[in-house]
């Protein structure tokens, strides 16, 4: 089947917002502006707002034709949040806040997500009720954790919630979505070496923690080749070192941190366990003391294979042939997530292409994810819009699911 149209969706009005997000970006619990435009633009449009979570997010409800009185509901989320990176770029939509920049393309889910809105309330040719998600603070400050402690899925019991990101190096206009993991978890950690300092020329008077880090360091690598399955995906990686002042002195301490991502949760317990024992012992080992954190900050994204298969089947009809696609696990996390931990869900890529898009005023380097040269490919809002309102149709269509 060929792709579906996407006239009904006012391409220039979402390219218009998206361009306005883009040129005021506020990080996470701060996007007040964002938020106002979104609440504001529902509300023209005949959609009821609700405001009551997370302190920036806003739910928007769109009830079909027989006013959502079948009482079911599918839920559509879009982040809403920026990152703090100062923006390379020069073009006219660039950023007005130095050092906070949509790096990360939530402008475009937002605007995407609000066509949508746009046109599920114009036609309304459905039963049931589309609950749009607008989440704040996606970038590690919580925002769904939060939504979903404050009760959104007990306010809007939804059937099944869907996720759409964008993603650069997938071909442009193409949606991809899979059963079973899709990102990693997201965990973080620190480790404090307690050595004693000295003068730099008497080091028998100290317990350095330099050459402490470095061993640990690599014998922390040696968890991933040689104690986790081979078949299981794990990243560990040190991103952080810091240790001493002067040039001439031993320093008391050396503090390492860095990142670790898995698919599993059993994997992400011996990787912890390992890593603990590993710098525990060794700073015995040398008379230092290991002081170890270890933070799990999102869970892996695992779409549900009965809504993957409900997105795939959107995907191809809203796609060119061919570019309906299977997904590929990625390692970077999601806090959707949290989401998919109450409710049934799939989390869908839009391809951004591979950079053409970009006009004159980008700054030089890749149009790649949490890049201060990247910018959103205008040029999805249309399809992106398309897939949410085909989503919902399709969704609400079928007999409603039993668990």
């Amino acid at each position: 089947m060929g792709p579906m149209t996407t006239t009904a969706i006012d391409a220039d009005d979402i390219v218009a917002l998206r361009r306005d997000i883009h040129a005021h970006p506020e990080l996470g619990f701060e996007e007040q502006r964002t938020a106002d435009l979104v609440a504001d633009r529902l509300a023209a449009w005949g959609i009821p707002v609700d405001r009551r979570f997370a302190k920036t997010g806003v739910v928007g409800l769109v009830h079909g034709r027989d006013g959502g009185a079948c009482g079911r509901l599918v839920g559509l989320r879009a982040d809403m949040d920026a990152l703090p990176v100062h923006e390379a770029n020069t073009f006219a939509h660039a950023s007005r806040h130095a050092g906070v920049m949509h790096a990360c393309g939530h402008d475009g889910h937002t605007a995407m997500l609000l066509g949508a809105a746009k046109r599920l309330a114009r036609e309304r040719d459905f039963d049931g009720t589309a609950v749009l998600i607008f989440q704040p603070a996606e970038e590690g400050r919580g925002g769904a954790q939060a939504m979903v402690a404050e009760g959104l899925f007990q306010q809007y019991p939804v059937e099944a919630v869907f996720g759409l990101h964008n993603w650069p190096g997938y071909p442009q206009g193409s949606i991809a979505c899979s059963a079973g993991p899709v990102m990693a978890s997201a965990n973080t950690f620190k480790l404090v070496i307690h050595g004693r300092g000295s003068h730099a020329a008497l080091p028998h008077q100290a317990v350095d923690p330099v050459p402490l880090a470095c061993q640990i360091v690599q014998a922390w690598q040696t968890i991933v080749s040689r104690n986790k399955r081979p078949i299981d995906t794990a990243v560990l990686s040190v991103t952080m070192i810091h240790a001493g002042e002067a040039s001439n002195v031993v320093p008391d301490t050396c503090v390492i941190e860095g990142t670790v991502r898995t698919y599993r949760t059993e994997v992400t317990d011996l990787i912890e366990r390992r890593m603990r024992q590993i710098a525990e012992r060794t700073c015995a080992a040398f008379e230092a003391r290991a002081e170890f954190e270890f933070l799990r900050r999102a869970p892996a994204v695992v779409n549900h294979a009965h809504e993957a298969a409900v997105a795939q089947r959107v995907a191809a009809r809203v796609c060119a042939p061919g570019l309906a696609m299977v997904q590929e696990p990625a390692m970077p996390s999601e806090d959707f997530a949290f989401m998919l931990l109450e409710k049934p869900g799939a989390y869908a890529f839009i391809g951004n292409g591979d950079g053409d898009h970009r006009t004159p005023g980008h700054g030089e380097g890749p149009c790649m994810l949490h890049n201060p040269s990247y910018d959103f490919n205008d040029a999805l809002l249309p399809l992106g819009a398309s897939y949410w309102v085909e989503l919902v149709k399709e969704w609400l269509a079928q007999p409603a699911p039993t668990r």
